[in-house]
């Protein structure tokens, strides 16, 4: 009886089908967003659609020398190691007061009220020009945490308008662990420094940087073997035996020494080392030296022994990793914004970028295709018409990652704190999007007027 009822019911399964909601799980389903289905939330869809998916774009020979253009042509790049061996005070202040200089438009606390003029005086202050001598031997250190780099040396978070609370205006970026610096000055309270590295240069709570040497510093961030991080991010192994290591965050593009030789019975911070890749960090002793120590990073951690080669299909796969993490304007809340999106996908591959959007636009080592006012809308369609993988399209502060062609129209992945178009009845649709998003290119609203096409300034093109 059993058996005849088992038989009738999957003789019935077969008859039938699947369930309905088995259907609808496999059937591409809406988005809510203009132009996106489920299935275009996938990286393959969009490796599938392209021709030569795998063919490298540009070797590592091409990718030195564009990286060497980059640093000898950008203006926004800073030669940190070529540095001289004095710095004079004119360069310190021209650097600082570069980034931090007193704000003159109206700007708001956590609590909506306005910043007024004593935390402003207070805030220049802090900054301790007076202090600055008039020659000082170039010093160096490593980040060896992840830190935000601020215009003021303050946590304090601004605002330009009253209950909007996501865009700090005093947060500027974020420098990752390894990354080597100058030290140029020192905050009135000794608890903030102010760095250059070779993307940026601003305030870091001093807790974050180790000095060391020249050939310490330089040394670490050449050695061999070494480990790329492929993932949005990773995390070392947590352990109390050495807090300074434990947990640490690793985003994309990271690159941390290995010790392959390592016993996999020898502990590290009281763990045997077999599970894991040993790596070396950098980490601040109590004195402020540097020293370098070994790690655990799990071996399950999405990481590779060299950087990826730079192929259509591992870009979008790269991109399609941050696929809804949350915006975050100048590296807040441990995220990133479309500048940084982009720099670190493009790291993942050996490929530096300017930090900024207003710099990565207009650079000059990278192959540029300029727009201006007169450029009228059939110029810009045959310019979108054209992109391909990897490009990356820029409008007055955003840029967005070209995955590929769908329904006659560009896509992009981009990290937006925005998103608007034109619904089916005609009026504004705002999206909310605040986080990594694949849209269409073409339905987006600059604003009522203009489109994003009509607002391209310039497309980079990281290809011959």
């Amino acid at each position: 009886m059993k058996r005849t009822f088992l038989l009738a019911a999957l003789l019935g399964l077969f008859a039938g089908g699947l369930p309905p909601h088995a259907d609808a799980r496999m059937a591409p389903q809406p988005t809510g967003v203009i132009g996106v289905d489920t299935n275009q939330l996938t990286p393959d869809y969009w490796v599938d659609r392209q021709r030569q998916a795998d063919k490298v774009i540009l070797d590592r020979g091409a990718i030195a020398s564009q990286n060497r253009r980059l640093q000898h042509e950008d203006p926004s790049l800073h030669d940190v190691e070529g540095l001289p061996g004095e710095l004079p005070a004119a360069q310190v202040r021209e650097w600082i007061e570069d980034l931090s200089s007193r704000p003159s438009r109206p700007l708001y606390d956590v609590q909506g009220k306005p910043v007024g003029k004593k935390t402003l005086d207070g805030l220049m202050d802090a900054l301790n020009l007076k202090a600055i001598p008039k020659t000082q031997q170039t010093r160096y250190g490593l980040v060896v945490h992840r830190a935000d780099l601020r215009t003021f040396p303050t946590t304090t978070r601004v605002f330009s308008s009253v209950g909007d609370t996501d865009i700090d205006r005093f947060q500027e970026s974020a420098f990752f662990p390894g990354t080597p610096v100058a030290i140029v000055h020192e905050s009135r309270d000794h608890k903030w420094l102010f760095v250059v590295g070779n993307l940026y240069a601003a305030w870091i709570e001093k807790q974050h940087v180790a000095e060391g040497s020249k050939t310490q510093v330089f040394s670490y961030t050449r050695k061999v073997p070494y480990l790329v991080v492929t993932g949005a991010k990773v995390r070392t192994t947590f352990t109390p035996d050495l807090p300074a290591v434990s947990d640490l965050q690793l985003d994309m593009g990271v690159r941390v020494p290995v010790l392959r030789d390592w016993p996999g019975t020898k502990a590290v911070n009281g763990q045997a080392a077999y599970a894991s890749h040993v790596i070396e960090l950098p980490v601040r002793s109590d004195d402020g030296s540097l020293r370098i120590v070994p790690a655990l990073l799990p071996r399950t951690a999405d990481v590779s022994p060299d950087y990826l080669p730079l192929t259509r299909a591992n870009l979008i796969r790269q991109a399609f990793k941050f696929l809804g993490e949350r915006y975050g304007w100048g590296h807040s809340y441990d995220t990133r914004d479309c500048s940084g999106f982009v720099s670190e996908v493009y790291r993942s591959f050996g490929v530096l970028l300017p930090r900024n959007t207003r710099d990565q636009a207009v650079s000059p080592a990278l192959n540029r295709l300029a727009f201006g006012a007169a450029d009228g809308r059939d110029k810009r369609m045959d310019a979108v018409a054209d992109l391909q993988v990897g490009d990356l399209v820029y409008i007055p502060g955003h840029v967005m990652m070209v995955i590929g062609h769908d329904n006659g129209m560009p896509y992009v992945i981009h990290d937006t704190n925005g998103g608007s178009w034109l619904g089916a009845d005609g009026k504004p649709v705002s999206g909310h999007l605040n986080g990594v998003s694949v849209t269409p290119l073409t339905p987006l609203r600059f604003n009522a007027a203009q489109t994003y096409v009509d607002r391209i300034t310039n497309i980079q093109r990281i290809r011959p």
